[in-house]
């Protein structure tokens, strides 16, 4: 398979996981009834099948007859998934979750769920109850890889934050106690200019210890420091020796940046283009500027979810581009009146609608067997005619733009089919 065959791959794998967590954690179990098993890919089943056998024994001294039962039944059922595997689990291990959840009304249901070879091989054994499912160590795994410190500042104001695979995330930000240019109240052009150049020092040595305080404790991850901000002080900056030197020796590279608030932090992003070519937003905005200058152009785009799909069963895309923050299905309605299909799209957390036949008016009900993951709809078609799949980050104005504007579904066209 090729890189970019081997990306698309782990991209669905990345979103399916992240459905599943999304479910888990809004799970609750009435007291430490919620079991969690991390499994390495080189711990033999039949050891983790007993210490499943283990816990349901210690289970049985519980003092509560409710979490006792609950517990007993997530861990039964636990070893009973456990009887689908062989000597060792897949490859990089497997992660199970079992409990008794809140379904309303004071009643519960009985949920197990089983999570085979994550992004990342799990390192090590981790049996866990508790109220709440463990989901933090596979969240950690699906994070986007790649870490860059950046700082952008002027006189006035300064931020810091990170760019954590596709995401930027603002966390310091600090104002000046510069002065204007402009003499002030009396005082000789010297002493002013002496004020002043300490303030800014002073400003500079703030600035220099909040990205300090972020970076060194994460030196070791870093893959760069990106510095942005007008050319005379973030030179002023870095040639001033403020930052801590191992993050001094980190910076890959200066721009200039308009604005130093938090946007100017994806403007720094998006300036540095070059030295972050192999980053994942990078990538991200390619294909978002690739489909923008399609469209303008009117013949290869398509966008929205009916569009993108007809395009899609022609076989005419050749890029389906998928905002990762999308969480739709899409309900099928049959008439059985005069068999025209129609489809709907409508938020996760909804209930299906009602429908009326666009070509009878007919009124017609589905089912849930009718209802299904709108992205998985559409990636099914996508894999049967070879068509490419990018899952965008809205962290970026295009990216966003794609969620907002366009629905969450786009694509680039081999060719122009009018649709």
């Amino acid at each position: 398979m090729s890189q970019e065959g081997e990306q698309e791959q782990s991209d669905r794998k990345k979103y399916e996981f992240r459905k599943v967590i999304e479910d888990l954690k809004n799970y609750d179990g009435s007291g430490t009834q919620l079991v969690t098993i991390y499994v390495p890919d080189d711990r033999q089943i039949s050891d983790v099948v007993t210490h499943v056998t283990q816990e349901h024994s210690e289970a049985a001294n519980i003092k509560s007859k409710q979490t006792r039962t609950a517990v007993q039944d997530a861990l039964t059922s636990i070893k009973d998934r456990l009887r689908y595997y062989d000597t060792f689990p897949p490859e990089n291990g497997i992660v199970l979750f079992s409990g008794a959840v809140d379904s309303g009304g004071g009643r519960t249901e009985m949920v197990t769920n089983v999570l085979e070879s994550p992004p990342q091989p799990i390192e090590s054994f981790r049996y866990h109850c508790d109220s709440d499912f463990l989901t933090e160590p596979l969240e950690e795994m699906l994070a986007d890889k790649g870490l860059y410190g950046l700082v952008v500042l002027d006189r006035r104001e300064a931020n810091v934050g990170w760019l954590k695979g596709k995401r930027i995330e603002p966390v310091k930000s600090a104002s000046s106690l510069v002065p204007g240019k402009q003499r002030k109240g009396g005082q000789s052009a010297q002493r002013f200019a002496r004020l002043r150049l300490e303030a800014i020092d002073n400003f500079y040595q703030e600035v220099a210890g909040m990205a300090n305080d972020l970076f060194v404790p994460r030196r070791h991850e870093l893959d760069g420091i990106l510095v942005g901000g007008p050319s005379p002080t973030k030179d002023e900056f870095l040639d001033g020796d403020y930052l801590h030197h191992e993050i001094q020796d980190n910076v890959i590279g200066k721009f200039d940046v308009a604005y130093t608030d938090e946007s100017g932090l994806k403007d720094l992003v998006d300036n540095a283009e070059d030295a972050l070519a192999d980053a994942e937003v990078m990538k991200d905005k390619q294909q978002m500027e690739e489909f923008f200058e399609e469209l303008n152009a009117g013949d290869r785009a398509t966008y929205g979810f009916e569009q993108t799909r007809r395009n899609l069963v022609m076989g005419a895309v050749d890029r389906l581009l998928i905002s990762e923050d999308l969480r739709k299905d899409v309900i099928t309605y049959d008439c059985g009146e005069c068999g025209n299909t129609d489809r709907e799209v409508v938020d996760r957390r909804k209930s299906t609608p009602e429908h009326t036949c666009t070509d009878c008016g007919a009124d017609v009900t589905a089912t849930e067997e009718d209802r299904e993951d709108a992205i998985d709809h559409l990636i099914e078609i996508a894999e049967q005619r070879g068509t490419e799949t990018k899952f965008i980050s809205t962290d970026f104005e295009k990216g966003e733009q794609l969620y907002s504007a366009f629905g969450g579904f786009a694509g680039i066209l081999r060719y122009s089919t009018g649709v």
